[in-house]
């Protein structure tokens, strides 16, 4: 086998020598290398960016049939991160899982997936008209976070749906969770289906021996990143990872061309290509510090009173197979305070912005981009808050008063069905009993409460009116503020309007 030369950036390259050329732009964008762009915005971008930012032609390749400095780029991807097949994308991984699926599943057909997976899995499999089948990850009784789903859960659903296409499973989860792969991929296939990863949050794994295993080195068929989440490509920017064998490249291909834009950003592009390069040269030390900041403001965090900050403790517990030190889930319900109080003091007062919050928890994601002096920010003002909260005091808590998720919905029709359906709007409280045309979530991290096609129930109201009063992000339906909800309109029902 030749080895790679993972210096090169073959797409980089080029777009630099497109620069280097002073070649003349008759093509399109209309702000000709930043020329024609509103001054004060170039001046803040700069004229660089803006000099890469051009169209498909045979210098610079084409996304949707690849046979230059793209298709160099994407092999070398693929070599970086095991897999057969690596293709970029630039409508992010919401985008690379909906092609995931359209390339792996028909009409009708089932799959076993996460009730903790995001909205994008959803609408997938909307599109094409798949059938899912939920199963409950752990749930973490401290925190309330659903932790990962395990073989045994697995194992039950294959048994009680043996015509599933099938498995789709998160690895790690948001809060840096990961399942036991390698016993989860030798189970699939004991069943000749695919396992289909999503590792949004876990493009770095395959660079360090002390992370969590990759999906694909863990025997995944379909595995994609978020490349721009915790390694160095801009937003929107990921990759989409295939083995050879229970799935057909050459489907992923078609896939991507029907939803990708034929218009695809090279500044996405590029940044894919070095963010690779970047990793394979340099990746290990660079993952070494990010691992050395995570440890020591973990113990910094759980030194300070009233916070606290799972970690790799948890080892070996239902669904915490394994965990990614970069993900800091601070919780501060002994505080006496929720997670989206404690959000609100660090940004209005700190100007520290963290990743999400919930009832309980912050979360703050480090990345190969954090700095020791941002940690010791967030220590002092974590540090600060709990001396001005601290006769809000509460004893330590168990878990036997948190507020748990309400049981996975009665599931009454598909999610295309449901959207597809006649529908009406109903206040919240008078929807219990009928069948959600919408989604609800907290967002981030976009996890669905409920789902298209799914029964409304007067626990899963209560829960929603919790998470709105504690201030957190309730989004899905057409009502901005959730007082409302669409819902399929069956026979005999006849609204006054829809």
């Amino acid at each position: 086998m030749i080895k790679l030369n993972h210096q090169n950036a073959p797409l980089f390259e080029a777009l630099l020598t497109y620069v280097n050329n002073e070649t003349i732009p008759f093509h399109v964008p209309g702000h000709k290398k930043g020329v024609g762009m509103d001054q004060q915005f170039r001046e803040f971008i700069g004229t660089n960016a803006m000099a890469i930012d051009v169209t498909v032609f045979e210098q610079v390749d084409s996304l949707h049939h690849p046979s230059g400095p793209i298709a160099e780029a994407q092999k070398l991807a693929a070599d970086a991160f095991h897999a057969d097949h690596t293709f970029f994308c630039v409508h992010g991984t919401s985008g690379a899982l909906h092609a995931m699926i359209l390339s792996v599943l028909r009409e009708g057909e089932k799959i076993i997936v996460p009730r903790n997976v995001h909205k994008s899995v959803t609408t997938g499999l909307a599109l094409i008209g798949a059938i899912p089948v939920y199963i409950q990850p752990e749930i973490d009784s401290m925190t309330g976070t659903a932790l990962n789903v395990t073989p045994e859960t697995i194992e039950k659903a294959l048994q009680e749906h043996p015509d599933a296409r099938g498995v789709f499973v998160i690895n790690p989860t948001y809060f840096g969770v990961a399942a036991d792969l390698e016993a989860i991929a030798t189970l699939v296939h004991e069943h000749d289906i695919p396992l289909m990863v999503d590792e949004a949050h876990g493009p770095h794994l395959s660079f360090h021996q002390d992370l969590p295993m990759s999906a694909m080195e863990a025997g995944a068929d379909i595995c994609a990143q978020s490349t721009h989440k915790i390694i160095g490509s801009l937003t929107q920017s990921s990759m989409l990872h295939v083995r050879e064998g229970r799935v057909d490249h050459r489907r992923v291909q078609a896939a991507l061309n029907l939803l990708h834009t034929t218009s695809p950003s090279y500044i996405l592009l590029a940044s894919l290509d070095v963010a690779r390069r970047q990793m394979m040269t340099e990746g290990f030390q660079l993952l070494e510090n990010i691992q050395s900041l995570s440890h020591q403001a973990r113990e910094r965090v759980n030194a300070i009173d009233g916070f606290r900050c799972f970690g790799s403790e948890n080892n070996g517990k239902p669904g915490f197979y394994g965990f990614d030190p970069a993900k800091l889930t601070i919780t501060c319900r002994d505080l006496g305070i929720s997670g989206h109080q404690l959000e609100g003091l660090l940004s209005r007062e700190y100007h520290i912005q963290p990743e999400l919050s919930d009832l309980y928890n912050v979360l703050c994601t480090l990345s190969i981009g954090n700095t020791q002096e941002q940690i010791d920010a967030l220590i002092n003002a974590l540090g600060s808050i709990s001396q001005s909260y601290r006769h809000n005091r509460i004893p330590s808590s168990s878990g036997t008063d948190i507020v748990i998720m309400p049981p996975i919905p009665t599931q009454k029709l598909s999610p295309r069905e449901a959207m597809h359906c006649d529908t009406f709007l109903l206040p919240l409280w008078e929807s219990i009993g009928k069948i959600s045309a919408e989604f609800l979530m907290v967002y981030p991290p976009g996890i669905p409460l409920l789902c298209p096609g799914e029964l409304i129930s007067e626990e899963l109201v209560l829960y929603i009116e919790t998470q709105r009063e504690a201030g957190l992000w309730i989004q899905g339906t057409e009502d901005p503020e959730v007082k409302h909800i669409r819902v399929v309109q069956t026979l005999e029902e006849e609204p006054d309007g829809k």
